[in-house]
C-alpha cells in the first residue's frame, strides 16, 4: 500500500487534520489486538472519507465491510442531523470492539451494525442510499456493486477501497490471484458503467469514487 516516499507520505500526513481521539484510540488498539490490523482505513484515508462525507452531507450511509468500525466512524462525521449510517460484516469476533467504540461515540444514535453475509443482507434493505462504502472480501465487489447501484439515488456516491490492490492491478492477468483479477474487473466494470461517472484516487491502496448519473 506504500506507494510515496516515506519522507512525502510523513509530510502529507503532518498537514492533514487530526485524527479525533476516539479514532486515535481504536486506531492504536486495532493495530496492539486485531489480525491484519493493515485493513484498517487510518489517519490520511479516515480524513479523506470524514472529508467526501462532510461535502456529500448524505442522509442515508451504507458501508459494506466493517472491520473494527473506524472507517464507519469517519463517514458518520458528514451525516445529516437525521441521518443513518449501516454497516455490514461477517466477523462476529469484532463486534465487541465495534460496539464499544461506537457506543461511546457520538454517532452511537447514528449507526446501525448488521452482522452476516452482506449478500444476502442487501437485498432486504429498504432504504434509498446517498453514499455507499465498499471495503469487504475483494472477490465479491462486481456483486455488491449491482447489489447497491438501484439503491443509490441518482448523485449518489460509491466509494470502494483498495482498487489499486498494492500496485498488483498493474501485473500481466496471468501473473494476478483471483482478488487481483477481481478487483481488476471490479475497476473496468465501473469504468465502463455508463449509470456512473468515476474517478480512480491513488489514495492509500486505492479509492474508486462513483457518482451516478
Amino acid at each position: 500500500m506504500d506507494f510515496l516516499d516515506e519522507k512525502l507520505a510523513a509530510y502529507i500526513d503532518a498537514h492533514t487534520a487530526e485524527e479525533p481521539e476516539h479514532l486515535q484510540q481504536l486506531n492504536r488498539e486495532t493495530w496492539a489486538k486485531v489480525i491484519m490490523p493493515r485493513m484498517l482505513s487510518g489517519h490520511l484515508q479516515g480524513r479523506v472519507l470524514a472529508m467526501f462525507s462532510r461535502m456529500i452531507q448524505p442522509k442515508r450511509i451504507l458501508e459494506i465491510g466493517t472491520y473494527t468500525g473506524y472507517s464507519a466512524l469517519c463517514l458518520a462525521e458528514g451525516l445529516t442531523s437525521d441521518g443513518k449510517l449501516i454497516t455490514i460484516d461477517i466477523n462476529e469476533e469484532l463486534e465487541e470492539i465495534v460496539q464499544r467504540y461506537i457506543g461511546n461515540s457520538d454517532y452511537r444514535d447514528k449507526i446501525e451494525t448488521l452482522t452476516g453475509n452482506a449478500t444476502d443482507l442487501i437485498p432486504e434493505l429498504k432504504e434509498t442510499f446517498d453514499l455507499v462504502f465498499i471495503d469487504a472480501d475483494k472477490e465479491n465487489y462486481c456483486r455488491y456493486y449491482d447489489l447497491v447501484i438501484d439503491k443509490l439515488r441518482p448523485g449518489g456516491f460509491i466509494i470502494a477501497d483498495n482498487v489499486l490492490w498494492s500496485g498488483n492491478v498493474i501485473k500481466n492477468r496471468t501473473d494476478m490471484d483471483e482478488e487481483t483479477l477481481a478487483i481488476d474487473l471490479f475497476n473496468k466494470k465501473v469504468h465502463n458503467d455508463s449509470r456512473i461517472e468515476n474517478v480512480l484516487f491513488p489514495v492509500r491502496d486505492g479509492l474508486m469514487v462513483c457518482r451516478k448519473i
